[in-house]
């Protein structure tokens, strides 16, 4: 833990009216220390049998000292991570409005299902005729995905959002590169209000990156994106909706004008959550497009993982699929593992993305999702996310600072300007709403407006919880206008810790736990 500029060491909170324990716990808040210091010497949590003598091969290799791991009982660890898992914000504790990141309600069913035995047990190096149904489970997942986008193909291996865009753009340089336009297609159109991924990607993959400006309206600029298309553009990728909270209507109309130049159109799909049922990103001129299983199709993705980015591909750029890839014929289902089968099959891949198949959990969790909701119920996903998201921005528009007129998509966008001349910044704010038990919505992103404010509801939360989230940031925005500085200055108040140094914190980090030293050697 870092502990460089903190304010507060464990057992001095300000809250409790000054009333000091002896553990230094409030109630059933329990100060817990890191698990090096917990070090018991000679305790263990489990009792293993003296190993029979062997001949050591390491030579001068072996170990010689004590390799510093902390040595505590069974029922010790077991409550330090409970302990510490109390201390965490989490979907099944209360809403999570991070814009941008679908942080919905996971319906415990697909958990249950993720852990089937055939599921949760099976191995990527099993035999195939032994994985059968996991196998269909993947083509059924891949046929349900290419029908809800409206493309014929789709890549199953990614693992995240941003390897999925990886994906979809290596499949758009090996498609170019197959008309002979590899070497002279260098440049990738990325608009201001496209997800920070996307100019990443492009980069990474050798591309120069062309930022096309957004209207006042937070949408692409159809004029400046035509103007900067030419004979070295290889793509546009492009967020939709975008990460202003906005449909970008003029989609159609960029597809045409991308084709048209000979380029292809990379769509984010992250925020698919907002679309899913009602628009099919095919119909729209889509070539590519990511769709994080994780997200839209159950499985809020805090805490890094697990995740899952499988990629749909258009007619054009479906030949140019990565390894490996399910088909089904006379003896069942199997993989397409080598370029010389796929070759046998009519593709070209572009190579493979990950040493196996995918993440079959995430997998089974979003083919359960699809299931119990079906057609009508994916559609109300989409609509009911919209639906929360514009509830808040008409709530609070009045309150906090909107820079686009509404309506919104499935994300409701703030700015500062309400905060102007008060003292109190968006992170103040924001260190606020942990006082008032929520963890805070997205800060600082989208980077085109100021001080950014970006809450996503979802569509699983309640009238009564967002009721009760819109009134905490009506008193809030009350308290910042009415000169309630210390509030906001001193906040979160009530946290196990409070606010860092975070200048200090930045330039003198603790990354490593030390003993501390004893106070003679000190001197």
């Amino acid at each position: 833990m870092n502990t460089q500029g903190r304010p507060t060491a464990p057992g001095t909170s300000s809250s409790g009216n000054g009333i000091e324990t002896y553990t230094g716990n409030r109630g059933l808040r329990l100060e817990e220390p890191l698990i090096f210091e917990l070090d018991n010497p000679g305790a263990c949590g489990v009792d293993l049998d003296e190993p029979e003598a062997f001949t050591p091969r390491l030579g001068t290799l072996a170990r010689k000292g004590s390799i510093g791991l902390p040595g505590i009982s069974e029922p010790d660890v077991m409550r330090h991570y409970v302990r510490l898992s109390r201390k965490n914000y989490s979907i099944d504790a209360g809403l999570y409005p991070l814009g941008s990141c679908t942080m919905k309600h996971n319906p415990r069913l697909n958990e249950k299902m993720a852990r089937v035995a055939g599921f949760s047990d099976v191995h990527p190096l099993q035999p195939q005729k032994t994985v059968q149904g996991a196998l269909e489970l993947i083509d059924t997942l891949a046929h349900w995905l290419k029908v809800l986008t409206g493309l014929p193909a789709v890549a199953m291996s990614p693992k995240a959002g941003a390897h999925g865009e990886l994906c979809g753009m290596m499949a758009i340089r090996a498609a170019l590169e197959a008309r002979g336009e590899g070497a002279t297609r260098t440049r990738v159109l990325v608009p201001e209000s496209a997800h920070g991924t996307n100019p990443a990607t492009a980069a990474l993959l050798g591309y120069k990156v062309d930022a096309i400006p957004a209207t006042e309206e937070g949408r692409v600029d159809l004029a400046a994106f035509k103007a900067k298309l030419g004979p070295d553009v290889a793509a546009i990728m492009l967020t939709n909706p975008n990460t202003c909270g906005l449909f970008e209507r003029d989609i159609i109309a960029i597809a045409d004008a991308v084709h048209e130049a000979g380029a292809y159109f990379y769509c984010d799909g992250a925020n698919f959550n907002a679309i899913v049922g009602r628009v099919r990103p095919g119909d729209l001129g889509v070539d590519a497009m990511h769709i994080n299983l994780h997200k839209t199709f159950s499985t809020p993705h805090g805490g890094g993982g697990p995740g899952a980015g499988p990629v749909v591909l258009s007619e054009a750029l479906a030949p140019f699929a990565p390894l490996p890839y399910v088909v089904h014929g006379a003896e069942g289902f199997r993989l397409v593992e080598t370029a010389k089968e796929a070759r046998a099959d009519g593709t070209q891949p572009f190579g493979r993305m990950v040493s196996f198949h995918g993440q079959m959990g995430m997998f089974v969790r979003a083919t359960a999702y699809m299931m119990s909701h079906g057609s009508d119920g994916l559609r109300q996903v989409a609509e009911d996310a919209v639906l929360n998201a514009n509830y808040v921005l008409a709530s609070l528009k009045n309150d906090l600072s909107a820079p686009f007129e509404g309506p919104c998509m499935h994300e409701a966008l703030f700015d500062d300007r309400f905060l102007k001349g008060t003292g109190v910044e968006t992170l103040d704010f924001a260190k606020a709403m942990i006082d008032e038990g929520y963890h805070p919505m997205t800060m600082y992103f989208p980077l085109v407006v100021h001080g950014a404010l970006l809450i996503e509801p979802t569509e699983t939360e309640s009238k009564k919880t967002l009721d009760q989230f819109i009134g905490t940031l009506k008193h809030l925005a009350k308290a910042a206008k009415g000169n309630d500085k210390e509030l906001f200055t001193g906040a979160p108040h009530f946290a196990p810790r409070h606010r860092l140094d975070e200048t200090l914190a930045a330039r003198n980090p603790v990354l490593r736990w030390q003993p501390p030293v004893p106070a003679q050697a000190a001197e």
